[in-house]
């Protein structure tokens, strides 16, 4: 049994190791990698119009010690802002501190923010306070139900598009036939803090959320196959129409990730890349999945994590089940001498 045992202790150590890896997705927020030219904290020290700016605010925008405040709680209400500096950072994190909160009650409110990594800023416009067929990505934070037949999800919804300026957000099918997937959440009128976490390297595009005040993230949209551009911009923005809501942004925490790339990619022109996603499905065919998320792209890190401990639980049991059978017939043989 000793070797059993020691079997038992080399898996928990490689199961320990699993999940130092798959936790480690996303930074700890590490000081040392904090962008600051691509970060807005308080007290919101270079928002304005002023050439020296590193943030730039339109619409709506009020910008006080405490938040920016996108939309107050009325009716037709646009506004954002947007980080004047462009990002040549081909591996990165966005960590966002937001509130949404109003006076209104259960499907009473809208209509959510949007962030955006894209080509073009400050260009007020349909979706979310923004123009529609962007270049780049967006996340939107939807809190109103436009399309009353798609009730297989429910609402506050979270979901990614890439775009490439060909394609329009549709607000009556609540952006569904362009989603690359999401997850509903409950993001308005918390009484504690709320965050977002959009994760972008080597290709894949994360998003997590920590929304419960359980200090831990959750995973809620996870895509390989994502080509973003380096050279674009950093916003958010948020609108309301006939209902309405305080989209607030407390803060906006950029972080550099320290990955490696082949030869090949550091001497390619990320400037020149168009925003696309390689699937296994087209965008349109996501509104006949339910879940609103690919069944084509590849395992994530949970999955894999998930199988790998499927798989050593298995071994485990087996070998259990060996020992005993084993230590039964040692017992039986002894029996007949």
């Amino acid at each position: 049994m000793a070797n059993f045992t020691a079997f038992v202790g080399c898996v928990s150590l490689l199961l320990a190791a699993l999940i130092r890896v798959v936790c480690g997705d996303i930074t700890d927020g590490n000081t040392e990698h904090l962008k600051r030219e691509h970060s807005l904290m308080k007290p919101y020290q270079g928002v304005g119009s002023s050439p020296s700016s590193q943030w730039d605010f339109s619409g709506s925008t009020l910008v006080t010690s405490s938040y920016v405040r996108l939309t107050p709680d009325e009716r037709s209400r646009q506004g954002s802002i947007w980080n004047t500096v462009p990002c040549y950072l081909k591996d990165w994190e966005m960590h966002v501190h937001f509130k949404i909160h109003g006076q209104g009650k259960k499907n009473l409110h809208g209509d959510g923010i949007a962030l955006w990594y894209t080509k073009d800023r400050l260009h007020t416009g349909s979706v979310f306070g923004n123009q529609d067929q962007f270049l780049g990505l967006s996340i939107f934070l939807d809190t109103f139900r436009n399309d009353l037949q798609g009730m297989d999800r429910s609402f506050p919804y979270i979901s990614a598009m890439v775009n490439n300026g060909s394609v329009s957000y549709d607000h009556g099918k609540d952006g569904r036939s362009s989603e690359l997937g999401g997850c509903s959440a409950e993001i308005r009128n918390r009484e504690f803090d709320t965050y977002l976490a959009i994760r972008y390297s080597k290709g894949r595009l994360t998003v997590m959320m920590d929304v419960d005040d359980k200090n831990e993230w959750k995973e809620c949209i996870d895509i390989g196959g994502v080509r973003l551009p380096t050279g674009y911009f950093f916003g958010a923005s948020a609108a309301t129409g006939d209902l309405s809501d305080n989209h607030d942004i407390i803060s906006l925490k950029l972080y550099q990730l320290m990955v490696e790339h082949t030869p090949e990619e550091e001497n390619m022109d990320w400037t020149k890349i168009e925003p696309s996603v390689s699937l296994l499905k087209s965008p349109k065919d996501n509104i006949d999945d339910p879940t609103g998320n690919f069944r084509g792209t590849p395992l994530t890190g949970w999955k894999v994590f998930l199988l790998l401990l499927c798989a050593l639980l298995g071994i485990v049991v087996c070998g259990v089940v060996g020992a005993v059978v084993f230590q039964k017939r040692q017992e039986r043989n002894k029996r007949f001498y």
